[in-house]
């Protein structure tokens, strides 16, 4: 049980020091160009839509389907967000529809 804790501990310090380090070397870079700070600000987006769209369009890891009810909560979420510029209630609205959906699809 101990060894356990020692891997656990060592491994959130290695963890730590990489994410650190990674701080450190980025506060050197103040000049970047406009075009790479305009990249390096699309990069989160990208990683989330990458993580999102493939739970959205094949939520079983099956084939693409319309009719799921999480395609329908992400879809209202995605429409709420883009009009009212917020965060809690299109995850609210995205649960909602999910339940309901997936409720009434059986």
């Amino acid at each position: 049980m101990t060894q356990l804790w020692l891997v656990i501990m060592l491994g959130g310090l290695v963890t730590f020091a990489i994410r650190a380090s990674s701080l450190l070397v980025a506060e050197r870079f103040t000049g970047l160009p406009p075009r790479v700070e305009t990249a390096l600000r699309m990069i989160p987006p990208a990683a989330l839509a990458a993580l999102i769209a493939p739970a959205l369009l094949r939520p079983e890891g099956g084939g693409f389907d319309l009719i799921n009810p999480m395609l329908a909560g992400g879809l209202a979420a995605l429409a709420l967000a883009l009009w009212k510029r917020t965060v809690l209630g299109p995850l609210v609205l995205g649960f909602a529809v999910t339940t309901v959906v997936g409720l009434l699809l059986g």
